[in-house]
């Protein structure tokens, strides 16, 4: 399980303010995407979105909060490969505060479906503050996941990604970004206030609701295999509702059938197992007794951003994203 590092590694506030980074006023995603070799440059962005997250976050102190907010809709954070925010991008989950304060739901943005079972799995939700332009500082809800640095060896051990037919293989091969310092930090990684790796933001987040918890359909030991559908209706995958509020997005409960026979096939789509393997190796630990050490400063949440774009462009952009499903990056 994850340990908690020093508290002088926390302050997510300290790494926005410190980070000494050019000028940049990013108009959309793409000028995000375009930073992709100043971000990656030991490797892939397999499993590393860590990297896209602190990018970001050391450059919070230029940006307005509906910008940073924006430039979080801009990559996956279970593959680390590039999205475009539409509502065939925007999933709602219900995940479990690192606390022990119960569930929350909220959104995220997604390459494929497959990344809504890997985040059932291994994904969980804290708070850190973030100074933004004109010294404004917010608390925001993250996804974060365990350190994969608790244990460096596992990056060596090797395994066969199930749709590769090259054989054998490493994490250290196939998340090449994924690297630790000789204090066993995971390298590039901005942390939350209880000292795990942020891996996206996560957008609306608010007290799940009693039907939100049962459609998340995950079972206490977090297996999606175990996981017991829910939902009032048939799941009907790609489906796109709509909050009360008149955000659209897909709901997981959609993908739980889907996400069960993945894991039967040896999870034979999306990242397969390179995301699952480096978030297993020291899984996020909840636990009631850190609710002690939660920060005590006024809780300001994120709203869900509209997709960029409007009309005939747009809609062009989603029904592309609709259909894709990229894989692990080869390099």
């Amino acid at each position: 399980m994850s340990r908690r590092p020093p508290i002088a590694m926390l302050s997510l506030a300290s790494i926005a303010v410190a980070g000494v980074s050019p000028p940049w006023r990013p108009a959309t995603v793409r000028d995000l995407h375009s930073e992709y070799g100043n971000i990656f440059k030991h490797g892939n962005r397999n499993a590393a979105s860590h990297l896209w997250v602190s990018f970001i976050l050391q450059r919070a102190s230029q940006l307005a909060p509906s910008k940073l907010e924006e430039m979080f809709t801009g990559f996956c954070a279970v593959s680390g490969s590039p999205t475009r925010p539409s509502d065939y991008t925007r999933y709602r989950l219900t995940l479990p505060r690192v606390d022990g304060g119960g569930l929350v739901s909220g959104f995220m943005y997604y390459c494929c479906w497959p990344c809504v079972c890997d985040t059932q799995d291994f994904i969980r939700v804290d708070t850190a503050n973030v100074t933004l332009a004109g010294g404004e500082v917010r608390r925001y809800y993250w996804a974060v996941v365990g350190n994969p640095c608790d244990d460096p060896p596992k990056l060596r051990e090797p395994f066969v990604q199930p749709f590769y037919g090259r054989g054998e293989t490493t994490l250290e091969r196939e998340a090449a970004e994924v690297r630790c310092d000789a204090d066993g930090r995971l390298i590039g990684a901005s942390l939350s206030d209880h000292g795990f790796p942020i891996i996206s933001m996560f957008f609306g987040a608010a007290p799940a609701t009693a039907e939100q918890a049962s459609r998340a359909a995950v079972a206490a030991d977090g297996s999606a295999a175990s996981a017991v559908a829910a939902a009032p209706i048939a799941p009907e995958p790609g489906r796109v509702s709509r909050s009360e509020d008149g955000v659209s997005f897909q709901d997981e409960g959609e993908y739980g059938p889907m996400c069960r026979e993945r894991e039967a096939n040896g999870f034979n789509s999306g990242m397969g197992e390179i995301f699952r393997k480096v978030a297993s190796i020291s899984p996020v630990a909840i636990s009631p007794r850190l609710q002690a050490d939660a920060p005590q400063t006024a809780e300001l949440t994120t709203e869900a951003v509209e997709p960029a774009g409007s009309g005939a462009g747009a809609a062009a952009e989603a029904a592309e994203e609709k259909g894709s499903c990229p894989q692990a990056e080869v390099r």
